[in-house]
């Protein structure tokens, strides 16, 4: 078992992993609509995704290392298995130091940049150089210190009016995964937000309802904007996917997300849930503060089913 985030010294390097990660394959149409839409689960078969795997971590340092050895061992596994390995970022201060964490050694080194691709699971609907763009901070963490190509980088054009901003971006979605009988992004990285949210789908927002599309629009009434946003059925094609979570202030809807705690309806980052992939939450013990107790050192922490 993959032991936890609060013995950083003995967890084990990449390339010396020995726990098997599942992979990914197609659900039915009738189970990715039950997670897409919660309400729809009573008239489908009753398929689950596997239950979250949480992991705690005694700092963001901690955290970022921590996705950074996941983000390899993804990588090396689909650029073996495909020839390529696409990824999708997420914004916020954690994955910021996941991606300075990245451009350095060993990682610098060891990942096969050449054959990565980048999307965005979400974007702010600012130019790219704004301060709040979320790949202006790609850019500047990742991108530029790695020189990696502008071919290879599919950013969200959040300059753009939003509606035309989206449809492009469905395009090129589809274009990345052109002639494939079925598309898949080999890691999702998220952030989750104080009210549950993920990538920019926020609770009471249209883009929940989405259940073709994989790029959309998205109006946020209580912040008086737009954002450009994955959807669940992008998010659920992952392979695999990794929160990266700090701070009290999130404790509350992580332990009712992922932790058990009742709560009167699901919040969005636990509608993110692909089948027959892995599903990991790494916790600074902050945000980790209100979960059940902690499990033995040493064991892995598997959330009730959310």
């Amino acid at each position: 078992m993959e032991e936890q985030g609060n013995n950083m010294e003995n967890e084990p390097k990449p390339d010396e992993r020995t726990e098997e990660v599942e992979e990914a394959t197609a659900a039915p149409e009738a189970a990715q609509a039950a997670v897409a839409d919660p309400a729809a689960a009573a008239e489908t078969p009753p398929w689950r995704p596997s239950p979250p795997q949480i992991h705690r971590y005694k700092s963001p340092e901690a955290i970022a290392e921590a996705a950074a050895k996941r983000f390899l061992t993804a990588a090396e596994r689909a650029v073996n298995a495909t020839g390529r390995f696409i990824v999708a970022l997420a914004g916020g201060s954690t994955p910021r130091l996941l991606y300075r964490t990245l451009a350095e050694s060993p990682y610098r080194e060891k990942l096969p940049w050449a054959k990565t691709l980048f999307v965005f699971g979400d974007e702010r609907c600012v130019a790219p150089d704004d301060e709040a763009s979320n790949y202006r901070m790609a850019r500047e963490t990742l991108f530029e210190p790695l020189e990696i190509p502008e071919h290879h980088v599919f950013r969200m054009k959040g300059e753009q009016p939003p509606a035309e901003a989206a449809q492009r971006y469905e395009v090129r979605l589809s274009d990345l995964f052109l002639g494939e009988k079925r598309r898949h992004f080999d890691l999702v990285l998220l952030g989750i937000g104080t009210d549950g949210h993920t990538a920019s789908l926020f609770p009471g927002t249209e883009a929940l309802d989405e259940k073709a599309r994989w790029a959309v629009a998205n109006h946020v009434p209580h912040l008086d904007t737009w954002r450009l946003t994955l959807t669940f059925p992008a998010l659920n094609s992952a392979r695999r996917v990794v929160f990266l979570a700090t701070g009290e202030e999130k404790a509350q809807v992580i332990a009712e997300a992922f932790g058990g705690v009742e709560h009167p309806e699901p919040h969005p980052c636990e509608r993110v849930a692909p089948f027959h992939a892995r599903r990991e939450v790494l916790l600074d013990h902050a945000a980790a503060s209100l979960m059940p107790a902690e499990k033995p050192e040493g064991e892995s922490e598997t959330a009730p089913n959310s």
